[in-house]
């Protein structure tokens, strides 16, 4: 068996671990970045083997400039999403940068209880507007 066997060639950016859509770069990030073992890198992602991991890590090491450069242009991808999520956040993302905005004002022994109140009250607010909404029957 090839090293390579062990990888999907999606696209030059996008190289998967076979049978997985787990990037290469998300298990060498863990490698490189955050210090973790194989032993460890295979335990946050349980559905990889840890031949599928060691694999991984030989070919970043036995193709270490392309691989770097792969790494490089995603965690540059990366960044500029996380920068143009923060300029113009989803609705979703708004809702809950409003929540946790309103939790920090409690302390952190109360914030379980606040959440609940915070999201009882958005659920009210929901019911109320869709009730407004509806039309009369006559």
């Amino acid at each position: 068996m090839q090293l390579e066997d062990y990888f999907d060639f999606l696209a030059p950016d996008d190289i998967r671990i076979k049978g997985h859509r787990i990037g290469i770069e998300s298990v060498l990030y863990e490698y490189i970045h955050r210090a973790q073992t194989p032993e460890e890198i295979q335990q946050t992602y349980p559905t990889l083997t840890l031949e599928e991991v060691y694999a991984t890590i030989l070919y970043y090491l036995h193709n270490r400039e392309q691989v770097s450069k792969y790494l490089t242009d995603w965690l540059e991808y990366c960044h500029k999403a996380e920068q143009e999520a923060a300029k113009n956040p989803s609705p979703a993302r708004q809702r809950l940068l409003r929540i946790k905005a309103q939790l920090d004002t409690y302390p952190p022994e109360e914030r379980d209880a606040a959440l609940k109140r915070i999201l009882a009250e958005e659920r009210a607010e929901k019911a109320k507007v869709a009730h407004a909404e509806q039309p009369e029957v006559v």
